[in-house]
């Protein structure tokens, strides 16, 4: 059984959280900048396994699209080309930056690591990995 990654993307970065092989447990994982996001999935893929990308969807809350929701379309578009053996999956993303940040709060984050974007981003794709995990249970 292969991991399950998530990716949170954004036009500038994009956060990644990946599950540990028997799929239980997400962790975040790191921050890439959105033009080596694909390089770097591909070098991923080669050192470990992954059945699955979660992919967080923006959505506002009346369920229509946002601002971020093309970009997003068109990255999925993109990568179910370059790794057409992934199942890519859409999940609902929204709340994630906010959760994140209140995550950080509450487990004693320094501002100044608060402040940093990237720090948000994988904790948003660890927390829209963890909704996957338990939509699926």
């Amino acid at each position: 059984m292969g991991r399950i990654l998530a990716i949170d993307y954004g036009t500038k970065r994009v956060g990644l959280a990946v599950t540990d092989p028997l799929q239980i447990i997400a962790s975040p994982l790191e921050t890439v900048h959105s033009k080596d996001i694909v390089n770097h999935l591909k070098d991923y893929f080669q050192k470990e396994e992954v059945d699955t990308i979660v992919v967080g969807m923006p959505k506002s809350l009346d369920n229509t699209s946002t601002n971020a929701t093309p970009h997003v379309k068109a990255f999925v578009k993109h990568i179910s080309k370059v790794f057409a053996e992934k199942e890519i999956v859409l999940h609902d993303e929204r709340f994630t930056s906010k959760m994140a940040l209140d995550a950080m709060i509450q487990s004693g984050s320094k501002k100044k690591d608060r402040q940093q974007k990237g720090n948000i981003d994988k904790i948003s794709a660890a927390i829209i990995l963890q909704s996957y995990l338990a939509s699926k249970s």
